[in-house]
């Protein structure tokens, strides 16, 4: 068996630093054994990247995969991913592994919302992400994705273990481009919160309401909902110009911060 050589094994090694050395300052020669120059960002993304709890939580079939990922086969605890947390404030990744019921989807959004910053969420296989072989089914929505920001999309019905680490893996790569001076979490404002859908004859988004009673509602809703309701109470009303920019504002500046450059 061939040795290998000391000069490979320090060439391996600057490879392994390089990622994160510094771009533009240069360490001497003689000095490179013992000091190292990195930034601050490199230092805080390395170390949130490799401790990142995912949440523990299955919907279905999903579920097994993601099992079978944290098993000794594949063996997520490489990343540093081992500790699957049952609390959401213990957790920084929810991994939203299966098809997603309108019953489930408030106590989603509650979970979601009781995450402390920095949190991302991974929509794994095809129910989670647009509803499946279910999606024109009565009780399932058509992806996660229309209550909660998604960071990374996993295909599959359901995906391999292989394409959940894979997944994995490009949300590490966005942890690694974030920077501690732009991040939302570390801003002066308080981080949004988001509503928790309504569950009744149907679910819908409690940010959308006004949308969704100047379309809904009509003349002729007088008549179904008794005598007692004037009919002018029902007539649609128009949202002014400035209501709807606002509306368009808080959803642009919500997905803009889950999404920086």
């Amino acid at each position: 068996m061939a040795s290998t050589a000391v000069t490979d094994f320090k060439d391996l090694k600057q490879e392994q630093l390089q990622e994160f050395l510094h771009d533009s300052i240069q360490v001497p020669e003689d000095l490179q054994a013992n000091v190292l120059v990195t930034t601050l960002d490199k230092v805080y993304n390395w170390s949130r990247r490799n401790s990142m709890w995912p949440l523990l939580f299955g919907l279905a079939c999903c579920a097994i995969e993601m099992i079978a990922t944290a098993a000794s086969r594949y063996d997520l605890s490489r990343f540093g991913m081992e500790v699957m947390r049952p609390s959401p404030r213990q957790s920084d990744l929810m991994i939203v592994s299966g098809t997603v019921t309108k019953k489930m989807v408030p106590a989603i959004v509650r979970i979601y919302n009781q995450m402390a910053e920095p949190r991302y969420v991974l929509s794994m296989g095809a129910c989670a992400t647009g509803g499946g072989p279910f999606k024109e089914g009565y009780s399932v929505v058509s992806g996660i994705d229309k209550y909660i920001p998604v960071d990374v999309y996993v295909p599959g019905c359901p995906p391999t273990p292989e394409a959940l680490i894979y997944g994995i893996l490009k949300l590490h790569e966005k942890v690694e481009r974030q920077s501690i001076a732009k991040v939302p979490w570390y801003r002066k404002q308080a981080t949004e919160f988001v509503p928790v859908p309504v569950l009744g004859p149907d679910i819908f988004d409690p940010r959308k309401v006004q949308i969704i009673k100047e379309y809904t509602l009509g003349a002729g809703a007088g008549a179904a909902t008794g005598a007692a309701v004037s009919k002018a109470r029902l007539q649609p009303q128009a949202i002014p110009a400035d209501v709807k920019a606002r509306i368009h504002a808080a959803q642009a500046k919500y997905r803009t911060e889950k999404q920086p450059a």
